[in-house]
């Protein structure tokens, strides 16, 4: 391994630091490969696996920290930002919400093996008031756990690891292949992505609009669709409108099939 990866050997434990740190930043990068990676050079002896997992939890608070204080002073608004960045924006927040109202603060232990929580809960965090000494324990512990299962990986299929590291080498043009399909998936994402708000643009009224259509008789039935953590952190609402649960096979019972329907979220 020592021919084949030699930068990985020489840089190994920075790259380790700055791709974890990156990636809780908000960077869309994958930090298990370079995590398993250097579990395996681990175990051939360039350097501690312990110490791998240690650095990994630092980069790990330090990228957590600004969005945890981002999420305290900004509040909800904040996850605007980080969403904007992730592939699938509205999973990102909703599966982030109903994870954390559900289990509480000791879902950080767990966060970082959810896709999209481990960037989302952070700012969750901050914004619903949690102690920032129960935030660090928490993420801690969680960043422990996810980096410790990546690198024991990395330990254990060294040998497998070794080998793919050669092919890797010997077939770079695999590389470029393999790269052009992450590409394209990535752009067919993000093609996906804005076709759908730009349909959603088309289907959106103006809150003046909304205001005239509320001066009628009988006005539109106005749902609020935002989740638990949504109302807890703004409880302002709309006046009149129905707080619904949008995993209900039915949003609310009642409702006229001639009635306007308006449905507002975050």
């Amino acid at each position: 391994m020592q021919e084949v990866a030699g930068p990985l050997v020489q840089y190994g434990l920075w790259l380790v630091f700055g791709n974890v740190l990156l990636t809780q930043l908000g960077a869309p990068l994958p930090a298990i490969p370079t995590l398993v990676v250097a579990g395996a050079l681990a175990q051939q002896g360039h350097w501690p696996a312990a110490l791998v997992v240690v650095l990994a939890v630092v980069a790990s608070l330090i990228g957590d920290l600004p969005w945890y204080y981002a999420g305290r002073r900004y509040g909800y608004r904040v996850l605007n930002t980080l969403c904007r960045i992730s592939m699938e924006p509205d999973s990102c927040v909703r599966q982030t919400e109903d994870v954390f109202m559900r289990w509480g603060p000791p879902s950080l232990m767990v966060a970082k093996f959810i896709p999209g929580f481990a960037t989302v809960a952070p700012p969750i965090s901050g914004a619903l008031r949690l102690p920032l000494a129960a935030f660090v324990g928490y993420s801690a512990i969680g960043a422990a756990l996810w980096s410790g299962v990546a690198v024991v990986a990395g330990v254990v299929f060294h040998a497998q690891i070794d080998g793919l590291l050669k092919l890797a080498a010997e077939m770079g043009h695999v590389a470029l292949i393999v790269g052009a399909i992450v590409a394209f998936y990535i752009g067919a994402k993000w093609l996906e992505r804005y076709m759908f708000l730009r349909f959603m643009r088309m289907m959106r009224i103006s809150v003046e609009e909304l205001h005239g259509l509320m001066q009628a008789s009988p006005g539109p039935v106005i749902l609020d669709a935002r989740s638990g953590a949504a109302r807890a952190l703004d409880p302002r609402r709309i006046p009149g409108a129905l707080i619904v649960d949008t995993a209900a096979p039915v949003l609310h019972e009642g409702i006229e099939p001639d009635r306007d329907v308006v449905i507002y979220c975050t």
